[in-house]
């Protein structure tokens, strides 16, 4: 008779089976959604609060850039970091420590009484927002040892980031029509106070053991390399090449080259090159990137289309930008059950870029008054992406050393926020390009700047003068976003090629 309690023998040279996630742990991944999905609303949730907090607190132009971007910059910033300090101190440490930093920044926030108060508690919610996205994703790896399980959780992780973006604007629409600014922060703290009560029951704790000296002077470089950078590539789009912004880029490319050398020779760096030498990390990082590139490079277009030349009131044109994120929730489980019955990674992947690549080409068949085309695309688009990004996490996940996880998660934030900064850049260049080329020369200077410059310049001028500009102007913007869709999709379609090449090399490496 045998012993109901014994283990099982595992026959020389057999590995054990990885164990099998639990009703905790479903329920914990659950918990672990709430920091998550804030956080990625937190980049978007001022977009409608904004006229609100001008007319309260009064900040000057400088301050209300600030008041916008600093969160998002302090966030990309602080990623590296933070994941190394996770590894170190403990995943499940650092996300409480962050919730509870993100729950009282967010009350300051709320009833700040200047500007400056509130561009400070912005920046103290990006520091929070740092240490919750890495945090979720390295708990994720550990409590999830089945790989079928794995892709199942980082999935519905995929979608509740992508979904939690387009959730920020409608839900900032809403609370400012029926409440006051301060209330789109207020949203945050039931949530982090339900992760502060069941994370230390529900989480396990883990960090790598044996960690080393942390590499203090690794800081400050990673943060002059991705600040100069995102910083550039932000403006870049709005204000064109301007000098102060290309230096911006080169110093930032100056110091990350200089990070990479000190990765390279500390005794113990914070980005541990070894990562690197990880079966699948490195092409899995470089093609997020691309699909980063891809997803925010189109919502560029997008919105401005729904509100300038659709003429959709902001809350109107949130609401319809939903519409397409109905499907994203779809993309991700679907595309982890194709790989769980035998279909090749390496053709979800590259299927999944060639479906986004469709969803620009279609963009490129609108006109000035394509709705329902115009959100087809973009559902397209983003169901393409989304399963690209599902699958690309859990290879790299999966292919980290648990002892990095943290680290290895930061890095796949920070080539996301990278990617979604170069794709604004580019391809709003280029539709800007092409807008003040199609613009007529006799329209008023403004006008051939930017659609919104033409959009003001139209209420000035009197009858049909006005509508025919108007008129040129949204052509003229539509034919910039054909010409930006064309090129998302060629190299949307370059990177299907390339995720097909590489990722079938990767598999077979490991057979």
């Amino acid at each position: 008779m045998t012993n109901p309690t014994s283990t099982t023998t595992t026959p020389p040279g057999a590995r054990s089976a990885p164990a099998r996630a639990g009703r905790r742990e479903w329920t914990a991944l659950g918990v672990l959604m709430l920091p998550l999905l804030l956080v990625s609303m937190d980049v978007s949730v001022l977009y409608f609060a904004l006229p609100a907090i001008g007319a309260d607190l009064r900040p000057s132009g400088t301050q209300q850039l600030w008041i916008l971007d600093v969160y998002g910059f302090v966030l990309a910033g602080l990623l590296m970091t933070m994941g190394a300090v996770g590894d170190r101190i403990g995943r499940r440490r650092l996300l409480l420590l962050g919730a509870a930093a993100f729950g009282g920044t967010s009350a300051l926030a709320a009833y700040a009484g200047s500007a400056e108060t509130l561009i400070a508690a912005r920046a103290v919610l990006g520091v929070g927002g740092a240490t919750l996205m890495p945090s979720t994703m390295a708990l994720l790896r550990t409590m999830f040892t089945d790989p079928a399980e794995r892709a199942k959780a980082i999935g519905l992780w995929s979608g509740v980031m992508t979904g939690g973006i387009a959730l920020g604007s409608v839900l900032s629409g809403v609370l400012v029509e029926h409440f006051w600014w301060g209330s789109v922060f207020l949203v945050n703290l039931p949530a982090m106070a339900l992760l502060l009560l069941l994370g230390p029951v529900l989480l396990p704790e883990s960090k790598n053991p044996e960690p080393g000296r942390f590499d203090w002077p690794s800081v400050p470089l990673s943060l002059a390399a991705v600040l100069p950078v995102v910083y550039g590539l932000k403006e870049i789009p709005s204000e064109g090449w301007r000098p102060q912004y290309v230096v911006s880029l080169a110093l930032g490319l100056l110091c990350a080259a200089l990070f990479v050398r000190r990765q390279r020779t500390a005794a113990s760096p914070l980005i541990p090159p070894a990562l690197f030498r990880a079966h699948g990390f490195p092409p899995s990082l470089v093609l997020t990137l691309l699909s980063a590139f891809g997803m925010m490079g189109s919502a560029v277009f997008t919105t401005q289309y729904l509100q300038s030349v659709l003429g959709k009131s902001p809350l109107a044109a949130a609401l319809w930008s939903l519409l397409p994120s109905v499907f994203i929730g779809v993309a991700a489980p679907v595309t982890t059950r194709l790989v769980q019955r035998g279909v090749h990674r390496a053709h979800v992947v590259a299927g999944g870029f060639a479906v986004a690549a469709a969803g620009y080409a279609l963009l490129a068949l609108t006109g000035t008054d394509s709705l329902w085309l115009t959100l087809a695309a973009a559902g397209v688009l983003a169901c393409g992406i989304v399963a690209v990004m599902s699958q690309l996490t859990d290879l790299a996940m999966g292919s980290a050393p648990p002892e990095r996880a943290g680290t290895a998660s930061s890095l796949l934030e920070t080539g996301t926020e990278f990617g979604g900064a170069l794709g604004m850049a580019v391809l709003g260049s280029i539709g800007t390009a092409v807008y003040r080329h199609e613009m007529p020369s006799t329209a008023p200077a403004a006008a051939r700047q930017t659609l919104g410059g033409a959009l003001a310049a139209a209420t000035r001028l009197p009858g049909r003068t006005g509508e025919s500009l108007l008129a040129a102007a949204r052509e003229a913007f539509t034919r910039g976003m054909h010409g930006a869709a064309v090129a998302g999709a060629v190299l949307l379609a370059l990177a299907a090629v390339g995720a097909a090449a590489t990722l079938r090399r990767i598999e077979a490496g490991k057979k």
